[in-house]
Formats: C-alpha cells, sequence, structure tokens
C-alpha cells in the first residue's frame, strides 16, 4: 500500500514540475515574439510553416474527406428514417465547422508534427547541441523554439479551415448520391445554420490546439534524458499528453463557447 501511495505521488510531482516547466517556457517564448520581426526568425518561421503544411496537407485531407462522407451518411440514414434527410447539409457542417474539423486536425499534427518536434529537439539535447547554443550566448528559446510554436499555431487554423471545407465536400458527395438531397438543398441548409459563433469558436480552438501541440512537443524534447531510448520516449509523451489535453480542453471550450 506504501509503495502504491508513494508511486502515485512521485507520478503527481514528475507530472506537476513538467507542467510547470512547459508552462514557463511557453511565456518564455511569447516574451521573446518581438525577436519573430528579424529577418532570419521570420524566415525560419515561414520555412516551417511550409514543412509542416506540406508534411500534414495530405494526411488531413484524406481524413477530413471520408469523415464527412461517415458523418453523412450515418446523420443522412438516421434522419431518412424520420423523412428529414434535408436537414444532413446543417449536421455536417456544423460538426465540421464546430468539432471534427480542429479535433482531427490537432490529432494529426499531434502524431506527425508535435512528435516530430519532441524527437528533433530531444536529439539536439542528449547531442548536446542545446548546450552548444547557451555557451555562445544563443537563447535556445529564441533559436529553436520560438519559430516553431508561432508557426505551428498558424499552420494550425489554416488547415483546419481546409479540413473543414473538404469534409463538407464529402458530405454533400454522399448526401448527393447515396441520399438523394440535391448540391443546392445541402448548401442552402448548410449557410443557414452556421453561425458566425460557430467559425469562431473552430478557429479559436485550433490556435490553442496548436500552441498545446507545440509547448508540449518542445517541453518533452528539451527534458529528453537517456540516449536514443530517451529520445523514443520523448516523442511518445508528447503524443499521449497532447491528445489528452486537447480532448479536456476542446470539451471545455465548447462549453465555454455553450454557455
Amino acid at each position: 500500500m506504501t509503495g502504491w501511495i508513494h508511486g502515485l505521488g512521485g507520478f503527481l510531482g514528475r507530472s506537476a514540475e513538467t507542467t510547470g516547466y512547459g508552462l514557463v517556457l511557453l511565456a518564455r517564448t511569447i516574451s521573446h515574439l518581438p525577436h519573430l520581426l528579424t529577418r532570419r526568425r521570420l524566415r525560419d518561421t515561414l520555412d516551417l510553416c511550409y514543412i509542416y503544411c506540406t508534411g500534414s496537407f495530405t494526411v488531413t485531407a484524406v481524413v477530413a474527406l471520408f469523415t464527412g462522407m461517415i458523418l453523412a451518411l450515418n446523420g443522412g440514414l438516421s434522419l431518412q428514417e424520420l423523412g428529414q434527410e434535408s436537414l444532413i447539409g446543417r449536421i455536417v457542417a456544423v460538426s465540421l465547422i464546430r468539432e471534427m474539423g480542429p479535433f482531427m486536425t490537432a490529432l494529426i499534427l499531434t502524431a506527425s508534427i508535435g512528435s516530430g518536434i519532441a524527437a528533433e529537439l530531444g536529439t539536439m539535447k542528449i547531442s548536446e547541441e542545446i548546450d552548444a547554443l547557451r555557451i555562445m550566448s544563443i537563447s535556445p528559446v529564441r533559436f529553436l523554439i520560438l519559430p516553431r510554436l508561432v508557426a505551428l499555431t498558424l499552420v494550425t487554423p489554416v488547415l483546419t479551415i481546409f479540413a473543414g471545407l473538404i469534409g463538407i465536400l464529402g458530405g454533400i458527395f454522399v448526401a448527393h448520391f447515396q441520399l438523394g438531397v440535391g448540391w443546392m438543398a445541402f448548401r442552402n441548409d448548410a449557410l443557414e445554420a452556421l453561425t458566425l459563433e460557430d467559425i469562431q469558436t473552430g478557429l479559436f480552438k485550433s490556435v490553442v490546439f496548436g500552441v498545446t501541440i507545440a509547448t508540449v512537443g518542445c517541453t518533452q524534447g528539451l527534458l529528453t534524458r537517456g540516449g536514443a531510448t530517451g529520445v523514443g520516449q520523448a516523442a511518445r509523451r508528447a503524443v499521449v499528453v497532447s491528445f489528452l489535453l486537447i480532448i479536456i480542453m476542446g470539451y471545455y471550450i465548447s462549453w465555454s463557447f455553450l454557455t
């Protein structure tokens, strides 16, 4: 019994320490935002934006397309039993723009980009490259963390918008060819149901998710220990922690906008 309590206490202590480190790292990164206006930092950030977008766009598009098709098929069949299949447009549009678009985009970026950031910084930590930057009086936060955090924060809402649009196209395809709902009826119903608050909620979620993924990835990378094995563990922890935070924060953001 005592061992179990000690183990739980150690886990909670390590979690609190890591959380504090990540919050301090985020605050320090935000304090360095004015340095983003320099030519070198701006170029690095734009390069990372391009890499993150091109590396995740295809997967995001495929997942979004079939998510929209699944939503339209399942929702449409249920509505068809009630003779209300013409309302499928609002279900697909609101679900993708408000909830599913930001959520699935964040999960894809976590698996593809967040884990990569953790592994990249973890490798630099193990090989003492980060210590070398400090010796040369170069801030690792300004040189490494700032471009990654800003780039992922910008890329996430962009990919979320594309995911929502592509998912709606998939929903239109299924609604038209499998449910007999016309293109114009789907579009009009979707536009009638969508509100500015839905769009704001989705975009706000995507920004929060982007900051979260980047912060967690950088934190786990900088806290890496134990050689190559530690790098793999850091990437795995970054994915697990980001997934949990995305789910929890997504609920509370939705709750705050709906109440």
